[in-house]
C-alpha cells in the first residue's frame, strides 16, 4: 500500500505528457493519511523470589526489546465517511480495521463498525504514545480491559469486534459511546452466542477537566485457565461485568496533567478492584517528571492485592518523540515457580519486584 501511494505521488512527474493520471488515483493519493510510531528500550528487573530467603526463584533479568512498531492508515472517503487500518509489525498482528460514518452535520451522532479499541476505561482509549508509563496501562486496566494479564480472555490489546455509536453535544461538554461487541478480542469470532454491551460517558465542565464513567456487561468465553481464578475452566461461559469512574486534568498552558480512575470487575463469583493516579509535572522546557501510584486486587477473596509505584523522567526531543527513564516497584506479582524437578508454574506472591526501564519513542505525526 505504501509503495503504491508513493508511486502515485511521482506518477505525474514521470508520465509522458500525453498520458493523464486517472482522477481516482490522484484523489486517493491526496486523501490517504499515514501515521505510525515505534517504541523500543531496555529493561532490568529484579525478582525477590516467592518468599523471604527463597534463593531458588530469586533472579535478575535484563533485555533490550522492540515493543511496538505500528503503521496507521486512515482514508477519508468523504467528509463524513472514514476507513482506518492499523498493523503492528513487531507482533505481526492487525490491531484495527474499521469504518465510521457521521450522520449529523455536527458530531452528535456517529457509527463505527469493525475492530477497534473498546470504550471501557479511560486509559484503554489512549494511545501508548500518550500514556506516561513505559509499561503502558495501569494494572487494573491491563487486566479488566483485556490488554494482557487476564488469561481467561487472553491478550486482546483492549480491542474487540463490534458496532459502536458515539457523539458529543452541548458544544462538546458531553460525549458518549455505546457499543455491542463480541467480547472475544482481536481477529476472533465470538466464542458464544451472547454479546457484550459497553457504555462510556464523559462530562467536560471546562476545557482542562474531563469526568468519565464507563461500564461493560456480558458473558465471557474462557480460552485458558486463569492464574487468579480457579473455578472457571477453558471453554466455559461465565459472567464478565466491569465498571469504572475517574477524571483527567490537562493544563492548556503546559504539559501538567493528572489522571485517576477507580475500576471494578466481576468474573463469575470473583471480584477484582483497584485505583490508580498518574501525573506529569514539567520541570524544564522539554523535561517532565512522571509519577504514578497503582493499587489493584485481582481476587478480593484470595487477597491478591498489589501496590505499584512508578517514578521517572521523560524528555521530548521532537514533537511527539521522547526518551523515558523510570523506576518501577511492585509489592506483589505473578512469578514463575521453579520446582526442584525443573518444572515451572505460575504463582502469585507478595514479594517485592524492582525494575529500571528506559524507552525511546518516535512518531511520524
Amino acid at each position: 500500500m505504501l509503495l503504491c501511494l508513493a508511486g502515485m505521488g511521482s506518477m505525474q512527474a514521470q508520465a509522458p505528457k500525453d498520458q493523464k493520471i486517472p482522477d481516482w488515483a490522484q484523489d486517493l493519493a491526496k486523501r490517504v493519511q499515514i501515521d505510525g510510531y515505534a517504541q523500543a528500550g531496555y529493561t532490568y528487573q529484579h525478582t525477590g523470589g516467592l518468599a523471604d530467603g527463597d534463593q531458588l526463584n530469586k533472579r535478575d533479568y535484563n533485555t533490550f526489546e522492540m515493543k511496538r512498531v505500528f503503521l496507521v492508515v486512515a482514508a477519508p472517503i468523504t467528509d463524513r465517511w472514514l476507513a482506518m487500518f492499523m498493523h503492528d509489525f513487531n507482533g505481526g498482528v492487525v490491531h484495527e480495521y474499521w469504518t465510521s460514518y457521521r450522520f449529523t452535520n455536527n458530531n452528535a451522532f456517529n457509527a463505527r463498525i469493525g475492530q477497534f479499541k473498546h470504550a471501557y476505561t479511560i486509559e484503554n482509549n489512549m494511545s501508548p504514545t500518550e500514556l506516561e508509563a513505559i509499561d503502558v496501562c495501569s494494572e487494573g486496566v491491563t487486566y479488566l480491559a483485556g490488554c494482557g494479564s487476564d488469561r481467561l480472555i487472553g491478550t486482546q490489546y483492549g480491542r474487540d469486534l463490534g458496532l459502536e455509536l458515539s457523539g458529543e453535544t452541548n458544544d462538546g461538554k458531553f460525549f458518549y459511546k455505546a457499543a455491542v461487541m463480541n467480547g472475544q478480542g482481536v481477529n476472533k469470532k465470538d466464542g458464544n452466542s451472547e454479546k457484550d454491551f459497553i457504555g462510556h460517558l464523559e462530562f467536560r465542565p471546562t476545557k482542562e477537566l474531563n469526568i468519565v464513567a464507563t461500564g461493560q456487561i456480558g458473558r465471557g468465553h474462557a480460552v485458558e485457565r486463569s492464574s487468579y481464578i480457579n473455578d472457571i475452566v477453558p471453554g466455559e461461559d461465565y459472567k464478565r461485568n466491569r465498571w469504572s469512574a475517574g477524571f483527567t486534568y490537562k493544563s492548556l498552558n503546559s504539559r501538567l496533567s493528572l489522571r485517576s480512575e477507580y475500576l471494578e470487575g466481576r468474573d463469575g463469583d470473583v471480584t477484582s478492584r483497584g485505583v490508580y493516579a498518574t501525573g506529569v509535572v514539567p520541570i524544564a522546557p522539554k523535561l517532565d517528571f512522571v509519577g504514578s501510584y497503582d493499587f489493584f486486587n485481582y481476587n478480593v477473596k484470595a487477597d491478591m492485592d498489589q501496590h505499584k509505584v512508578i517514578a521517572g523522567l521523560q524528555y521530548w526531543f521532537y514533537k511527539r518523540c521522547r526518551i523515558q527513564l523510570q523506576y518501577v516497584y511492585k509489592s506483589a506479582s505473578l512469578q514463575d515457580q521453579v520446582m526442584p524437578s525443573g518444572a515451572v508454574g505460575k504463582v502469585f506472591t507478595h514479594n517485592a519486584n524492582h525494575a529500571i526501564m528506559c524507552q525511546m519513542q518516535v512518531r511520524i505525526k
